[in-house]
């Protein structure tokens, strides 16, 4: 009975977390949920900064150490192709970068492939 209480107690504050996310962007930000194939979970932020647009991608996996390949990229142009690394304590990683606000509305992707084949995918317009 301990054991079912301690684990409710930590779904209902990781559900507090993931509720309280959306807090963290500032007014003018652009935050949106991802999808995942499998438990994964994934979130993409755009905002400004001096003129450009900072691109923050993260992944929560809940699992250290496991290797990620990650593409943002504009529609016909790749910003950026890289590895990351799930960290502790959360088992996730984040990439960011500053890239250049184009004429118009910018949209912006990100996907990350774990070794495992689970894909997690992001668009977010600016």
């Amino acid at each position: 009975m301990k054991v079912k209480t301690v684990l409710m107690a930590i779904l209902v504050g990781v559900a507090a977390l993931d509720v309280a996310a959306p807090a963290l962007a500032k007014d003018g930000d652009k935050l949106v949920r991802g999808t995942c194939t499998a438990a994964s979970t994934a979130k993409l932020k755009l905002s400004e900064e001096d003129g450009r647009i900072e691109v923050e991608f993260e992944v929560d996996q809940n699992r250290t150490g496991v290797r990620w390949q990650v593409v943002l990229r504009r529609p016909n142009v790749v910003l950026v192709r890289t590895t990351r690394v799930t960290r502790a304590p959360s088992g996730s990683f984040e990439i960011r970068r500053v890239v250049a606000d184009l004429a118009g509305t910018d949209r912006i992707t990100a996907r990350a492939t774990s070794p495992s084949g689970e894909v997690c995918r992001a668009t977010a317009t600016f």
